[in-house]
């Protein structure tokens, strides 16, 4: 008995069955955001609007100062993604290539910092940046993300599968070590790089804890903050409002994912290999 057909047909079933599961709430975003407020009241409830409200988009990105939110959401994204890249990379490099005394301990030790949740110690960091004055500037909310343990991990990971020979043959050749690491670590290990941006930058980007207790002011302020605001358009919930808000704020990173789809595919396929 063939029991190929009902096997690809059952894998094809589930499959679309965790596919809908997960494109359900940005399918219903997208339907909403052109909705009407009258659209978005009724029961039961239509998959898609009678006519495309374009007017919401500009209601939403009216409702305040969305240019300086989204303005602060590109500074902080981008700053937090460049100081992780000047950090992560030597040490990753350090830990993979290097067999200094503790070697093994400081690895631990990073590793453990990925089991401490920011909301643990968000009050320490607090009363620091208090100190220093500051709070409600957009350096308080991109210093205490300069590192990131996970990036080190995954690079780590990447730059042990690199031969020790090449590595040798480059140094034979009088490279020095950051020439190494900018020759052929970095390029080596670029789909990895990317895909670890684009996880940073879509972890940062959706960031709504850290700015609402390090800011206080709209000049300081990040999208999720302003898209939060949203709920109170028109005296209640607009909910035609607050999803074209949420498009706003979903866009920006479908355009970077879009860019970098390829490079993520390759790092899978790379590591799986590996």
């Amino acid at each position: 008995m063939n029991t190929t057909i009902p096997y690809k047909l059952l894998n094809g079933i589930g499959i679309l069955i965790v596919v809908s599961i997960f494109a359900f709430p940005f399918v219903w975003m997208i339907s909403t955001s052109f909705k009407s407020l009258g659209e978005t009241m009724i029961f039961p409830p239509a998959w898609l609007p009678e006519s495309l409200h374009w007017e919401n988009f500009t209601a939403a990105w009216n409702s305040g100062p969305f240019l300086t939110y989204f303005k602060n959401s590109i500074f902080v994204s981008i700053s937090i993604l460049i100081l992780q890249f000047l950090t992560i990379i030597p040490a990753a490099y350090a830990f993979a290539r290097y067999q200094f005394k503790g070697n093994k301990f400081f690895f631990a030790l990073t590793m453990i910092t990925l089991m401490i949740p920011a909301q643990l110690i968000f009050l320490p960091v607090y009363l620091q940046f208090s100190a220093w004055g500051l709070l409600d500037t957009l350096w308080a909310l991109i210093l205490p993300f300069a590192s990131s343990a996970f990036g080190i991990f995954l690079l780590r990971q990447s730059f042990k599968q690199v031969p020790e020979e090449l590595l040798e043959a480059a140094r034979l050749d009088g490279a020095s070590e950051w020439k190494i690491i900018l020759k052929i670590m970095i390029p080596i290990a670029k789909p990895v790089l990317i895909t670890f941006g684009l996880f940073s930058f879509i972890t940062h980007w959706n960031d709504y804890f850290w700015p609402l207790v390090m800011t206080t002011s709209d000049v300081t302020r990040t999208l999720p903050l302003g898209i939060a605001k949203l709920r109170e358009v028109e005296g209640g919930v607009a909910w035609h409002i607050l999803m074209a808000g949420n498009m706003i704020l979903v866009i920006p990173i479908l355009i970077v994912f879009f860019f970098a789809q390829r490079q993520i595919i390759r790092a899978f396929v790379y590591t799986g290999i590996k």
